[in-house]
Formats: C-alpha cells, sequence, structure tokens
C-alpha cells in the first residue's frame, strides 16, 4: 500500500497576509496655483474635478492631503510623478 504524506496545513503570518497600504500625500507649498494642483489630480490621477478641488482644498487649508493609497511601488510611483508636476510629495505607511 503506497504511503499518504499527511496534510499540510500553511498559515499566513499577520505580517505577510496583509501589509499596510502605503499613501502619497501631497503638501501645501507657496508655488503652485490651487487651480494647477486641481489639474494635476484631475489629470495624472484621473480625478473627477469635484474630487480634484477637494482634495485641491484639503492641501490648501490643512497642508496636506492623502492623494492616492496602493502598494509601495505604486505610490513610488506617485510620488515621482508628483515631484515631475512640480508638486511636493512623500509617501508613508498609511498606518503611521
Amino acid at each position: 500500500m503506497p504511503a499518504i504524506a499527511p496534510q499540510e496545513t500553511v498559515e499566513e503570518s499577520a505580517s505577510t497576509a496583509t501589509a499596510d497600504p502605503w499613501v502619497t500625500i501631497v503638501w501645501n507649498d507657496p508655488v503652485n496655483l490651487m487651480t494647477y494642483v486641481t489639474y494635476v489630480f484631475e489629470s495624472y490621477f484621473g480625478y473627477p474635478q469635484a474630487r480634484a478641488q477637494r482634495l485641491m482644498r484639503q492641501v490648501h487649508e490643512e497642508g496636506r492631503a492623502v492623494v492616492s493609497t496602493g502598494n509601495r511601488e505604486s505610490m513610488e510611483v506617485d510620488v515621482q510623478a508628483m515631484h515631475g508636476f512640480g508638486l511636493w510629495a512623500t509617501m508613508q505607511r498609511s498606518g503611521d
């Protein structure tokens, strides 16, 4: 009779199951016009005008706004894109 291997149970640890998503933060600056920041959010992220304006107001009034969420690599791309548009942007884990 052939030997049957016992069935293995694989459990994911909490750290590998779902890592905290990362966020891209755009910071207020004294250089860029509010209309330009709205344009960037609409053209790069594809946000509707109302959402782009709401995020722009948050940047202007609160000093910063989270403009995208995702894995680290995607947020690195978004931060570099914001720098390319001349905006000040950083990234961090969403839980921080």
